[in-house]
């Protein structure tokens, strides 16, 4: 009890003098590491795994912390050295000159100047027995866990790993992994390792238990989901039915987890936990251009209209503002869609639009109204077909023509980028087919359009970007007047070939009359070179050509620039600079594009 007293006592007089007398503490100067016959790569994972390197670096100067991180790494190194194969290593981390794992943490030095890390890694060492089972059939283990490879903890756990996901895949899935034998003979230079696995039984999936949802009914939700309870457990499966909720837009995250325990049936339960998306979202966007003017967008979308993740957005556009593009265009639309509606990988589509364009040549008012259905037939890849009613009032150098028509687009998309605003690698395909039947004299036929985009990233870091896309578009079995103008193909413009003038390129009908052409073809590329972390500096050519029959034979022209991109953390500001370089109507002068995220 008087030893207590006294401790408080102390503890008061030490806090007083403490106040009285603030005790400087020393800075943390240095980490100084050494790690003879080292390669640079297993250098750097060694670094990257010091937490005493972190605390330098964020200035920290607590000794008990610094030493708190000290005793950690000692571990923390030799996870790294067995993941390099390395299993007789030596490791000294001094604080000071004194071993840190020799001191007390309630002794820790109140600061710390120099910590020095010396690591022996030791001989490399190999597996002399790579045993894992039993396997599932047909399962192909990773070559590095083997007898005579390198004894690298990472292959190890990557077997087990492979092991056990192939029993899943056979519908296992409850395999544990039940024992690991992991023996180094240091003398021999070698590992022996042995795992064994324990599949449990063959299971069938069983109810699925919606949690966490509040305006999206539970029913809804299982139907989209629509986990096939009764049939052989698969994760792939499972992988599907949380894609299939995440597309819908309804939902900020989707998880899904298992039961405990089995039905006495062989089923399995599974728990699906949901955090629902705040139903309504608005955005806006701006897009300049010298030639184009000023182009304003909005949108308003609610993300669970009836309550059964359905969507309904209503989209405005005012485009050619101050432009040099013939007037205003503007267009107004809407659309409902419905998941999971004739089936758990279709989306119901109902829509419609007004829409005018005052274009140099011709003006067009437009109204249509339609459907379609899209189904999702891999993760990247929906095939969507629907029917869609137009009509057009169209006045021109001509005079005044009308259209109606029924169009029956099929159309299939494969997106493969990492992001629609900004990608380094992948590829985008977008192909469509529409058959349009006319009514009242108008004309009937095909139209048919693709939009192809690639990426490849080289260099260092990926600091080079090789970006392409081809667009091709022609009309068959109508002539050039039997679709509106506004369907036709031209060229020319930001979205085309940069650097020349908007729909610059098109076909002259005779009596000063000009028209998009049956087809076109565009190819556009860019070379983008990242010289800070976000700042991009882009090159650009591109090529495009238009022709009155349904396969380009007509003129052509090229564009060129320059241009930079700024990554605003929701994709990158682009500025751009083209200029004609040849092709009919080439003059000098440039043209300027500033928009959110790349060209394409």
């Amino acid at each position: 009890m008087g030893r207590q007293t006294l401790r408080t006592g102390a503890g008061l007089m030490l806090a007083a003098a403490l106040l009285a007398h603030p005790v400087a503490v020393a800075a943390f100067e240095r980490v100084e590491m050494s790690v003879p016959g080292a390669s640079d790569d297993l250098l750097d994972r060694l670094q990257a795994a010091a937490l005493v390197i972190t605390a330098r670096r964020d200035c920290t100067t607590r000794g008990d912390e610094i030493l708190a991180a000290a005793q950690a790494d000692y571990a923390r190194f030799l996870g790294t050295l067995y993941e390099a194969g390395r299993y007789g290593p030596t490791v000294n981390i001094l604080i000071d000159g004194t071993e840190a794992a020799a001191i007390d943490p309630i002794s820790a030095p109140e600061g710390v100047t120099t910590v020095t890390i010396r690591i022996d890694p030791g001989p490399v060492y190999t597996f002399s027995r790579a045993e894992i089972g039993p396997l599932a059939p047909e399962t192909k283990l990773p070559e590095a866990f083997r007898t005579g490879a390198r004894a690298r903890s990472t292959a190890i756990r990557s077997a087990a790993e492979t092991a056990a996901g192939a029993w899943r895949d056979a519908s296992h899935a409850k395999v544990q992994v039940t024992d690991q034998s992991i023996t180094a003979q240091h003398a021999e230079r070698t590992v022996d390792a042995t795992v064994r696995i324990d599949p449990g039984p063959e299971l069938r999936f069983g109810n699925l238990i919606v949690r966490g949802n509040e305006d999206v009914r539970t029913d809804r939700i299982t139907r989209i989901a629509s986990l096939p309870s009764g049939q052989p457990y698969s994760p792939d499966e499972l992988d599907q039915v949380l894609l299939r909720l995440r597309q819908t837009g309804a939902f900020r995250s989707v998880a899904q987890s298992e039961a405990a325990t089995v039905n006495p049936d062989g089923t399995l339960d599974m728990f699906l936990d949901v955090a629902e998306q705040l139903p309504r979202r608005f955005g806006v966007g701006a897009e300049l251009s010298t030639v184009d003017g000023l182009t304003l967008s909005g949108f308003w979308l609610h993300r669970n209209l009836l309550g059964g993740a359905e969507q309904l957005r209503f989209d405005g556009e005012v485009g050619g503002i101050g432009g040099d593009t013939g007037g205003v265009d503007y267009s107004i639309g809407v659309r409902y869609e419905r998941p999971a509606t004739f089936g758990r990988d279709t989306l119901l589509s109902i829509f419609g639009e007004l829409s005018r364009e005052n274009e140099p040549e011709f003006d067009s008012r437009t109204a249509e109204v339609g459907f379609s259905v899209a189904r999702q037939f891999t993760d990247d890849l929906p095939i969507s077909a629907g029917v869609t009613y137009s009509t057009s009032e169209v006045t021109d150098a001509s005079g005044v023509e009308r259209y109606q028509q029924f169009f029956f687009p099929i159309s299939a998309t494969q997106d493969r980028r990492e992001s629609p605003l900004d990608t380094d690698d992948g590829y985008y395909i977008f192909a469509e087919v529409s058959p349009f039947l006319g009514i009242s004299d108008s004309e009937d036929g095909v139209r048919t359009t693709l939009d192809a985009r690639g990426y490849r990233s080289f260099g260092e870091n990926a600091r080079y970007v090789l970006a392409a896309r081809l667009q091709y578009g022609g009309i068959f079995g109508a002539s050039i007047t039997g679709l509106p103008n506004d369907l036709r193909f031209t060229s020319g413009g930001g979205g085309t070939v940069r650097g020349q003038g908007y729909e610059s390129l098109q076909i002259d009908l005779g009596g000063g009359l000009l028209s998009g052409g049956r087809s076109f073809l565009v190819l556009a590329t860019e070379v983008r070179t990242r010289v800070r972390d976000n700042v991009q500096l882009v090159t650009f050519f591109d090529w495009g050509q238009i022709g009155r029959d349904s396969f380009p034979d007509g003129d052509s022209h090229t564009g060129a620039g320059l241009g930079v991109r700024y990554d605003t953390g929701i994709g990158p500001l682009r500025f751009d600079i083209g200029v004609p370089v040849s092709g009919p109507g080439d003059e000098s002068g440039f043209e300027l594009y500033i928009g959110i995220g790349q060209a394409f």
